[in-house]
């Protein structure tokens, strides 16, 4: 079978926009990390829009007990993290079924607004989930790039 130009194209599209993001751990301690999703964002660095709203999906599976969980977001820029709010940094509400129970996987699901405020800069967005003992849960990295 001998695919046109045009169907290989939009298969490979097609397979590029599916793949799971290329991250780098940052310090998941108590969890290990299965897999990060931002949504969209079919290239890196994710090209982040103004006044746009990202989902985010993480699969991890936790290597401890704990009632409950808590995001922290930053914009890392020359090693400094500068935090950057979320509107809902409640993991248990963030499609976490709390008490989050060792050896079980979840997905955090989650929202990244960009407001139109922010600088049109290059950064990386780093992402922590940390447990009721403030130990990380997960910590990921990507880089993003927030255009008009």
């Amino acid at each position: 079978m001998v695919l046109s130009p045009l169907a290989l194209l939009l298969a490979l599209g097609a397979t590029a926009l599916a793949e799971p993001l290329r991250f780098v751990d940052c310090g998941s301690i108590d969890g290990s990390i299965q897999e990060v999703n931002v949504s969209p964002c079919p290239t890196q660095p994710c090209l982040l829009h103004k006044g746009t709203s990202y989902s985010i999906n993480v699969t991890f599976a936790s290597k401890i007990e704990s009632q409950g969980s808590k995001a922290k977001v930053y914009g890392e820029m020359m090693h400094v993290d500068i935090p950057f709010p979320i509107p809902e940094p409640d993991g248990c509400k963030s499609g976490i079924q709390c008490p989050i129970q060792k050896g079980h996987s979840y997905s955090y699901l989650n929202k990244l607004p960009v407001k139109s405020e922010y600088p049109s800069i290059k950064l990386i967005v780093k992402w922590e989930l940390v447990d009721d003992q403030d130990q990380m849960l997960f910590c990921w990295k990507i880089p993003v790039e927030i255009t008009s």
